[in-house]
């Protein structure tokens, strides 16, 4: 497998549009793997440094095991994307089946981090979580609250991941 590093800046504009149609964040704990799809996210600069930041709600597996482990890969597809990999990671949870080998994903080892990228999301970043924030419902506009916060009115967690490798995977 080779990896083609990436300028993440070069990249940004790809990410972000990616996020509406949906990524995988990826983490792990100990020798188990989980990946969730997510929509919400920012990718930029603070501290001088390039930072992903990822929103998981308090509930989610994968809080927990960012909490034990802090650092991620953010997985981004380039192309059409398995229908059935968004279904099992967008609406399994990682603590009742493995997701990884249930969507046929296949996890490629690291640069830098604990967590693998996966080979059918090329674009890959890996994160090392430097600062995580509690988000409070209360603090948010109303209509906020009831568009996104009405059926499952749990808060999101913030995790700052500096992006420590980006690279695409090549076969």
């Amino acid at each position: 497998m080779k990896k083609k590093p990436i300028d993440v800046n070069e990249y940004a504009g790809v990410i972000t549009k990616a996020l509406e149609r949906g990524v995988l964040l990826t983490a792990k704990e100990g020798d188990k793997l989980n990946s969730m799809v997510i929509g919400w996210g920012h990718i930029g600069r603070i501290w001088e440094l390039p930072v992903f930041t990822a929103y998981v709600r308090d509930n989610r597996y994968t809080r927990k095991m960012l909490d034990a482990n802090p650092e991620f890969t953010v997985n981004v597809p380039l192309g059409p994307m398995d229908r059935r990999i968004f279904t099992v990671c967008g609406t399994r949870s990682g603590r009742d089946l493995d997701k990884i080998r249930e969507a046929g994903l296949t996890p490629v080892e690291p640069e830098t981090i604990s967590v693998p990228g996966l080979l059918e999301c090329p674009l890959t970043l890996e994160c090392k979580v430097i600062y995580r924030e509690e988000q409070s419902l209360s603090r948010l506009p109303q209509e906020i609250q009831r568009r996104f916060y009405s059926v499952e009115p749990f808060d999101h967690i913030s995790y700052y991941g500096q992006i420590l490798a980006a690279y695409l995977l090549e076969a």
